[in-house]
């Protein structure tokens, strides 16, 4: 399989996807097709139970395709263009396989909006975040508006949006956008540190409380806790329950099959 812009590897049970579009890494529609083809092998392939994402030299993703964005003529053609990346961040933000989002530099505009679609984000502290849109006379069009509200909160998403101003990793560690800041070359393997972690468990457990988690937060909490125990009682009866608990109880390391 040949990819242009982006760089796919498996190690054991994890996929590592490198945004590899020189020199800021741009996130223009050839980047988010090889990034969409790149997902799809890892929805079938059943060995894999983790991504890390990250982007190749040092920017993470400073932004979308000015370039391309630039060509846009029409109102139709801009919405098109935004729900197209809207479209393929929501289906990361959806995998039922945790993706981790390893912020090795400036994380920008399309970039901030890709990473806020993964499921935990760690940041080396040189990292610089922002979503500068309105300084180019645009707004956030990949979901920016959306999941930064959401993430944070109203107040915060509308400073971010509405100054285009840059911040740096304790700031986004502070408003909660990112999980943790690691010092700076160590991000990738920070990352795939946690993502064995979690590969290592049950991958029926791993989709289940990424289930209960993500589904939950769009309910009330009275059916989110229905949803929970909807999915607590379907697991109680996997043969990895059994192997987890008897694990427990004879004290030793669980073997997990994954059924």
């Amino acid at each position: 399989m040949e990819l242009e812009r982006i760089i796919y590897e498996v190690e054991d049970r994890i996929a590592v996807i490198k945004i590899n579009n020189p020199p800021a890494n741009t996130v223009g529609t050839k980047t988010l097709k090889d990034l969409e083809t790149a997902l799809d092998l890892i929805v079938s392939d059943t060995n894999i139970k983790a991504i890390v994402l990250t982007g190749e030299g040092k920017f993470f993703v400073a932004g979308a395709d000015i370039k391309e964005i630039n060509g846009v003529i029409s109102a139709n053609e801009g919405e098109n263009l935004a729900l197209n990346g809207q479209r393929l961040f929501t289906k990361i933000e959806e995998m039922k396989k945790p993706v981790i989002a390893a912020i090795n530099g400036a994380c920008l505009g399309g970039g901030m909006e890709l990473a806020m679609a993964c499921h935990i984000r760690l940041a080396e502290e040189t990292a610089k975040f922002g979503q500068p849109e309105i300084n180019l006379g645009l707004i956030p069009g990949f979901g920016g508006t959306q999941r930064l509200a959401r993430l944070t909160n109203r107040s915060i998403a509308l400073e971010w949006v509405l100054t285009g101003d840059m911040y740096n990793a304790d700031e986004a560690l502070r408003i909660g956008l990112i999980n943790k800041i690691v010092p700076v070359g160590t991000v990738l393997e920070q990352a795939k540190i946690m993502a064995h972690k979690i590969a290592a468990k049950g991958s029926i457990a791993i989709a289940y409380g990424m289930e209960a988690v993500q589904s939950g937060l769009l309910k009330s909490q009275n059916d989110g806790l229905k949803l929970e125990a909807g999915l607590f009682g379907e697991i109680c009866i996997t043969e990895d329950k059994k192997e987890g608990v008897s694990a427990f109880i004879e004290k030793r390391a669980p073997i997990f099959r994954d059924k």
